[in-house]
């Protein structure tokens, strides 16, 4: 049922698994060469700053009002607030400067373009709190693969838990590689797109071993690959439909979203991509290597009290 795309018969996919998994491995390694050297490119939840909230009696110009902040103040982000009269002005922590300072250049060029403008409220991030954020941000994303290993050890086999948590951390590794490569900004809402694209990619991960444990107790005289290739081909029109429409929606939200929530989009739209060949050339492929068989799946046998014993019925 919902079968828009039928396979005739057995795909073989493991069959470029070698040198996609050795691309993968490539992209792993740049991405750590990347973070290492130049590192991530923290927004001000993160690294500290001043955020201002501006409620303006028409429509705000945010062009001209980003321009003219911006020929004051460095690195200033300047977005909409929920209307296109509200406006948040966000600023890092200032060097050598005070913060009321930084505020009072915001309000005045704010005042330029409309003589009315109110300012609603201004928030102050310390640099120690963002890098607590920072933290415990990390500390999120540790938390998640290792209960997600144990969870997928528990319901699974372990050599497909490993494979599994190989994906995830293939998927977040390429995930902030690519904001290190081009310095995007990285942001709470990054973090989330990261936190995101960790349980999407999971699901799938999911749904395919669900299949391949049913085909190794279905198809008892198939080689590991043979029922791997199997499964994934039985799952493959589920994985293009699911995938095809999340694309669709986070597209729209990269072109349309304004930048409110472009780091978001741009995070989700990467872990997508990655998540989705990551299911198949990652975790099953590294379940192969490991040596998963029908054995492995077979539920454990309890043995009855005294069935060992002889019958001693006449």
């Amino acid at each position: 049922m919902f079968q828009f795309f039928n396979f005739k018969g057995s795909v073989n996919f493991l069959r470029h698994a070698a040198p996609i998994s050795i691309m993968s491995m490539i992209l792993v390694v740049a991405s750590l060469v990347s973070l290492g050297t130049k590192g991530i490119n923290w927004g001000l939840d993160f690294t500290g700053g001043t955020s201002v909230v501006l409620n303006f009696s028409q429509p705000a110009n945010l062009t001209e009002l980003r321009a003219a902040i911006d020929s004051k103040l460095e690195n200033a982000v300047v977005q909409n607030f929920g209307t296109s009269r509200d406006v948040v002005v966000r600023l890092q922590a200032p060097h050598g400067a005070k913060s009321d300072e930084q505020v009072k250049v915001v309000m005045a060029e704010a005042q330029k373009q409309d003589a009315n403008v109110e300012q609603k409220s201004v928030e102050f991030v310390g640099p120690q709190v963002g890098q607590e954020l920072a933290e415990q941000g990390g500390m999120a994303v540790l938390v998640a693969l290792i209960c997600i290993l144990l969870y997928v050890a528990f319901r699974f086999e372990w050599r497909l838990s490993l494979g599994a948590v190989a994906a995830l951390a293939h998927d977040v590794i390429v995930t902030l590689g690519l904001f290190s490569v081009l310095q995007l900004e990285f942001d709470l809402t990054v973090l989330a797109g990261v936190l995101t694209v960790v349980g999407y990619s999971l699901n799938d991960t999911i749904v395919v071993f669900d299949r391949i444990r049913e085909n190794f107790l279905k198809m008892r005289k198939a080689e590991p690959r043979e029922v791997v290739n199997a499964s994934i081909t039985q799952t493959m029109s589920r994985t293009i439909i699911t995938t095809g429409t999340t694309l669709i929606t986070v597209v729209a939200l990269f072109l349309k979203g304004g930048s409110m929530i472009h780091g978001f989009a741009t995070a989700l739209l990467m872990g997508i991509v990655v998540g989705t060949y990551s299911s198949i050339y990652v975790a099953s492929f590294l379940a192969i290597r490991l040596g998963i068989n029908r054995e492995h799946m077979m539920p454990t046998q309890v043995e009855k009290e005294g069935a060992d014993q002889p019958n001693m019925m006449p």
